[in-house]
C-alpha cells in the first residue's frame, strides 16, 4: 500500500477533499436532507477512488515523459518502484470502486459517474494538444463540492456550483505556477502549457486573473446564503493565501514554487473548509 500511496501522492488530497466537505455539509445545513454517516463515508470513498484513478493514470500515461524530465525521473514508474502494468490495474480497480460507491449514494450520482471519470482521466491527455490543460485539471477537482452536494440532495443548486467554480479557477491558477518549473522542458518536448506558450511573466498574469475569479466565487455565496462572521474570516484567509503565493513567485525567481503550490494552497483549502464547517455548526444551533 505504501508504494501506491507514493504513486498517487495522497497528501495532495488536501486540495479537493476540504471542498467536498463544504459541498456535503452545505447540502445538510441548507436543505431538509438529514446528516448521514453512511453517505459521508461513501462520499469520502468516492473522493479517494477518483483521486487514485486520476493520479495513477496520469503517472501511467506520462511515464516516458517523466523519465526524460530531470525533475520527475525519480517518480515511481520511471524509477521502477511501481510497474506500468501495476499502475494501470490500480487505475481500473479504483474506477470500478468509484462507480460502485456512487451506485449506493443515489441514482443521479451513479448516472454522472462516467462523466466524472472521463473528466479526471482525460486531463492526462490534454498537455499533448492544448495549453488549457490547467483548466481541465481545475475542472476535474471542481467536481468535488458539487458532487458531494448532489450526494446529499440528489439535485444541483447555485451555491455549490459557485464553490466548484472557486476550485476550478483556484486549481487552474496554482497549476500554472507549478508548471513554471517545466517551461523549457515542455517547449523542448512539444508539450503544451500556459508557461511554455506565453512565457513565465505572462503565465503569472494569467494565474493572477484566475485567482481573482476564484476569490470572487468564494465571496459570491454570501449573497445567497446567510453566514456568520466565521465564514468571512475564512474568505479573508483564503484570499490572503492567493495573494501570498503570488508574492513568493516572481518572473525572475521561481525557487519558491513548491512552497506556494502545496503548503500555501493546502492551508488555504483546509482553513477555509474549517471556517465553513464552524459557521455551519453555529448556524444550525
Amino acid at each position: 500500500m505504501k508504494k501506491y500511496f507514493s504513486l498517487v501522492l495522497f497528501a495532495h488530497s488536501v486540495f479537493a477533499l476540504p471542498f467536498a466537505m463544504i459541498g456535503f455539509f452545505l447540502g445538510v445545513t441548507t436543505t431538509e436532507n438529514p446528516f448521514s454517516w453512511y453517505k459521508l463515508i461513501l462520499v469520502l470513498l468516492c473522493m479517494v477512488f477518483a483521486r487514485n484513478s486520476a493520479m495513477a493514470f496520469n503517472r501511467y500515461l506520462d511515464r516516458n515523459i517523466d523519465a526524460k524530465n530531470p525533475r520527475t525521473k525519480m517518480r515511481d514508474i520511471p524509477a521502477g518502484k511501481v510497474s506500468a502494468k501495476e499502475a494501470l490495474i490500480f487505475v481500473i480497480v479504483n474506477c470500478v470502486l468509484f462507480s460502485v460507491a456512487t451506485y449506493f449514494i443515489n441514482p443521479l450520482c451513479f448516472y454522472l459517474s462516467p462523466v466524472a471519470l472521463f473528466v479526471v482521466l482525460f486531463y492526462s491527455y490534454t498537455k499533448r494538444f492544448t495549453a488549457l490543460c490547467h483548466l481541465v485539471l481545475g475542472l476535474g477537482l471542481s467536481l468535488a463540492p458539487i458532487g458531494a452536494y448532489i450526494a446529499v440532495t440528489g439535485h444541483f443548486a447555485l451555491v455549490p456550483v459557485l464553490y466548484s467554480l472557486t476550485v476550478l479557477f483556484w486549481v487552474s491558477g496554482f497549476d500554472i505556477i507549478y508548471a513554471l518549473q517545466d517551461e523549457d522542458f515542455d517547449r523542448e518536448e512539444n508539450l503544451h502549457s500556459i508557461p511554455s506558450t506565453l512565457g513565465i511573466k505572462n503565465a503569472l498574469h494569467v494565474s493572477v486573473l484566475l485567482h481573482i475569479l476564484s476569490a470572487a466565487c468564494v465571496i459570491l455565496p454570501v449573497f445567497f446564503t446567510e453566514f456568520s462572521w466565521v465564514y468571512y474570516v475564512g474568505i479573508v484567509f483564503f484570499c490572503s493565501m492567493l495573494v501570498y503565493q503570488h508574492l513568493l513567485v516572481k518572473p525572475n525567481d521561481i525557487s519558491k514554487v513548491n512552497r506556494a503550490f502545496q503548503t500555501l494552497n493546502g492551508y488555504a483549502s483546509v482553513v477555509f473548509a474549517i471556517c465553513f464547517l464552524i459557521d455551519a455548526y453555529i448556524r444550525t444551533k
